[in-house]
């Protein structure tokens, strides 16, 4: 279990948390390994406390509100649910997601791996040499997420369709670092490379 689930458990009740998510698994699946159909990205695995910023973003609008963001807007809607409505349901359902077992997801990128390798340099110093996340970075862990997704997201930052909110500091810094990935081939060669990472 990664580091991030265990902290989530100290403060939040898994069994809590499973009768809450019945309503995610619609598109993040029952073991949280996304959907690509409804562009719903893999949360099994994922740092626990990036899972509760995420949501929380969602909540107070600094993500999912951007015009055209519409599987974000989808999101931050269900995040307003009533059952999500407390700090402590929300620590519960990031304990429950915290249980799942992590499955590495197909990848469906290819692309120039050693060109991607190059480039990851720059992203490594936030997220890790491995893509395992660093949370005093702000940033989530990358290695085992969906390659699909992952595109999808740099193709987000660059529309500034994320990162646009002061209060959203990891979307922030991302969005100026996404200036080192020019081109949707460069986008396409980082996470090719990451599908190669093993954490």
């Amino acid at each position: 279990m990664p580091l991030g689930a265990l902290l989530a458990n100290e403060a939040g009740n898994a069994d809590r948390g499973k009768s809450l998510y019945p309503v995610c698994t619609a598109c993040h699946g029952v073991s949280g390994a996304g959907n690509p159909a409804m562009k719903a990205p893999k949360i099994s695995g994922q740092m626990s406390w990036y899972v509760l910023r995420q949501l929380e973003l969602f909540q107070q609008g600094a993500r999912g509100a951007a015009p055209g963001d519409m599987q974000g807007m989808q999101m931050a809607a269900m995040s307003r649910g009533r059952q999500l409505q407390n700090e402590q349901a929300l620590a519960d359902l990031v304990a429950y997601i915290g249980t799942f077992r992590d499955q590495a997801p197909k990848a469906t990128i290819t692309a120039d791996i050693a060109a991607g390798e190059k480039l990851y340099a720059t992203c490594a110093s936030c997220h890790g040499d491995q893509g395992e996340g660093i949370e005093a970075m702000a940033a989530p862990r990358l290695a085992r997420q969906s390659d699909w997704y992952l595109l999808a997201q740099l193709q987000k930052f660059k529309l500034g369709q994320r990162g646009y909110h002061d209060a959203d500091h990891g979307g922030r810094q991302m969005r100026s670092m996404i200036m080192t990935l020019p081109t949707e081939q460069a986008m396409r060669d980082v996470v090719a490379y990451i599908n190669t990472l093993p954490q």
